[in-house]
């Protein structure tokens, strides 16, 4: 039975006391700072990078990332989408009197796929996307299987049995298989699940370095253009812009571009921004001749690939916006790479295109490491292009008089 009284005047001023004390406690406690609200912001990139890092989603599979990236965009954008490949592509604005800007970056991470397993259950590879063979060895990986994930390692030799030659040679990926503890090929396909056809992904987790300014994690390549993506989506759907913007998380672009190729020819843009995982140069091994793109000294444009060269009057536009912003910038020329922003200045009767990127460490490799702080300007510098694409711009990058 509830008591309906009234309290006694002991307790109503026991109360009164204790709402009193708190009150005065709240008006001599510091104020909430920008700082601390920044700061609690700067936790949410963390947690999403580490979500999208950790995801697994080797080409063609990249279905757990889409995921993400629905959660993430749905709510910020206008309409959203997947095409024929699975690409999920998402639009903010809706003029048709107003110029097309795409955004690209791509979902899947280099992997393998189960290729057959042996009669005593070690499980034989197809590499998806270009690894070196010597990144492969002594590997821990998992198996996406109908029944879930199983875990395994890339097996080696003890170094106790080779001989003197074949402790110096490079092991081939034919020679390599993984062990994932099962007693046979039955063992395998009926406990554990295992197919032909099965993905396989790195595991490897995201782990902040140094303070926290620099991020270790696999799959750097491209879940740090996506992480880019998002937050500059979610800092411009507040705004009122001069072009209608085109988000694409792309698929299959470690195997040729695959996913890009079909969502450029369906949105058809007028300009096309591709952001990437850049080639850092600034360890030892690596030559400036190779390189020229450092850790924390801002994004990096690309002056020349193995796929596209960018347009550049687009390439000045964004030296420009950068100088006003006082945003950092560097600049790359590589003899290899290829990426999204080449589908995307061909596709149709063709676009200016650049590709933008934050310089990474040891990419297609289990770990990587980028720089918080280029990823913050990667954000600050799309979002501020972004904004300057108007019709009257766009007309004049597209212009060859």
């Amino acid at each position: 039975m509830i008591d309906k009284s009234p309290p006694s005047i002991a307790t109503a001023t026991a109360i009164l006391i204790d709402i009193f004390t708190n009150m005065y406690t709240l008006l001599l406690s510091p104020p909430i700072r920008v700082v601390d609200l920044l700061e609690c912001v700067m936790d949410n990139i963390e947690s999403l990078l580490a979500e999208l890092t950790n995801a697994y989603g080797p080409s063609g599979f990249e279905g757990p990332v889409r995921s993400i990236m629905q959660r993430e965009l749905s709510p910020l954008c206008d309409h959203i989408q997947t095409d024929g490949m699975g690409s999920l592509m998402a639009r903010l604005g809706q003029n048709p009197d107003v110029p097309k800007v795409m955004i690209a970056a791509h979902m899947d991470e280099l992997g393998l796929m189960v290729k057959f397993v042996t009669a005593e259950g070690y499980v034989k590879f197809q590499p998806l996307g270009g690894w070196l063979d010597q990144a492969l060895i002594n590997q821990r990986w998992v198996i996406l299987t109908k029944d879930g994930p199983v875990r395994g390692i890339t097996g080696i030799k003890t170094v106790h049995v080779m001989t003197p030659e074949a402790r110096n040679q490079v092991f081939k990926r034919e020679q390599m298989f993984i062990d994932v503890g099962a007693r046979s090929l039955e063992d395998a396909e009926e406990r554990l699940g295992i197919r032909p056809g099965d993905p396989i992904a790195p595991d490897s987790e995201f782990t902040p370095l140094s303070g926290g300014s620099l991020y270790l994690a696999k799959a750097w390549d491209d879940r740090v253009g996506l992480g880019v993506m998002i937050e500059v989506i979610r800092r411009l759907q507040v705004s009122s812009l001069p072009n209608t913007l085109y988000a694409v998380a792309t698929v299959q672009e470690e195997i040729g571009l695959r996913g890009a190729h079909t969502s450029s020819y369906t949105i058809e843009p007028d300009i096309g921004i591709n952001i990437e995982a850049g080639v850092s140069g600034d360890y030892p091994g690596i030559s400036q001749e190779e390189s020229q793109e450092h850790l924390g000294k801002g994004p990096a444009i690309f002056l020349h690939d193995a796929s596209m060269l960018p347009n550049l009057k687009l390439r000045d536009f964004f030296m420009d916006v950068a100088r006003e912003n006082d945003i950092p910038i560097q600049f790359d020329v590589l003899t290899g790479y290829g990426e999204d922003g080449a589908e995307m200045q061909k596709t149709r009767g063709g676009a200016p295109a650049i590709n933008i990127a934050v310089p990474t460490r040891y990419l297609h490799s289990h770990y990587g490491i980028v720089s918080r702080n280029d990823f913050d300007n990667t954000v600050e510098l799309v979002s501020a292009i972004i904004q300057r694409l108007d019709t009257t711009t766009v007309q004049s990058l597209k212009s060859f008089d």
